[in-house]
């Protein structure tokens, strides 16, 4: 499934959590952790659970952020996910710093009868990012995200506009998903006003190799969602790539051309990327 974007929302907030699930995100993510203060946790869980039972079948994929595995994050999966009707898509995991990390939650949620739950890890720390490749490989992940505002904190580096301090970790991430052959989600873009800096920062991590990236407002949905949608003519360039791979396969030949370009497997997993996005977008 593409997520080009996935909207955090407050946990405790039921009519937001209403309005988040029709916000053309393509997933939503109900937040235990940085969005809920201590003394509401208890009534948040039980807000999610309870949203999450009445949602059926929706169109954007459903997580839950819990807190970090030692600090009360399998409590929180006790509380919202143990004995319920109905099952998130997903957890997304904070603060993660190992591969062991992923593995105490998946047997948790084995435990809880989720083990079809999938697990989206949260690259925070610098430990985190030396463990990356590790991470995104265990069993049950789907997706790395990364978390700028904690990973800068943690490192001591200096917050620019042009984010160069958060270059080699965002490639490093990137890199490990692919290696691991699932989706790397960029860090949020704070200034909620700052419509053309969203646009612009989406743009730049595309070209990185980002999946998806992370948001935290109900304005942010549409920008991330309309920069990554291909423009036509890079879906027709992609459409040219798909109908010329399966012809060059019938014809059982190695190489083919489109446009005088010769293609090679990586552009036809371009071309497939792309038409999974016009799809997503609903412009093809």
């Amino acid at each position: 499934m593409v997520q080009r974007s996935l909207l955090y929302c407050p946990g405790d907030e039921r009519e937001m959590m209403r309005k988040a699930v029709d916000s053309g995100a393509d997933a939503v993510i109900f937040d235990l952790e940085d969005a809920v203060a201590p003394a509401a946790r208890d009534e948040a869980r039980q807000a999610v659970r309870e949203t999450i039972d009445t949602l059926g079948n929706t169109t954007p994929s459903i997580s839950v952020r819990i807190n970090p595995v030692n600090r009360d994050g399998l409590q929180d999966v006790d509380a919202v996910i143990r004995d319920s009707e109905s099952l998130p898509d997903s957890v997304v995991l904070p603060k993660v710093d190992c591969a062991e990390t992923v593995a105490t939650l998946t047997s948790r949620l084995t435990d809880v009868g989720a083990a079809s739950v999938d697990v989206i890890p949260l690259i925070e720390t610098a430990t985190g990012l030396v463990s990356v490749e590790e991470i995104a490989a265990a069993p049950g992940v789907v997706a790395i995200a990364y978390g700028d505002q904690d990973y800068t904190a943690d490192i001591g580096a200096t917050v620019t506009d042009e984010k160069t301090e958060s270059l080699y970790a965002r490639q490093r991430v990137v890199t490990a998903a692919g290696a691991a052959g699932v989706d790397a989600l960029d860090t949020v873009y704070t200034d909620i006003n700052n419509t053309g800096g969203l646009r612009e920062q989406t743009e730049t991590v595309i070209d990185f190799g980002f999946d998806g990236k992370l948001a935290i407002h109900l304005d942010q949905v549409d920008v991330i969602n309309d920069a990554f949608t291909p423009d036509p003519d890079e879906v027709e360039w992609a459409e040219k790539v798909i109908a010329g791979q399966k012809h060059a396969s019938e014809a059982e030949s190695g190489v083919f051309t489109v446009e005088g370009q010769m293609i090679d497997p990586p552009l036809v997993d371009r071309a497939r990327t792309i038409l999974d996005r016009a799809d997503a977008a609903g412009v093809r």
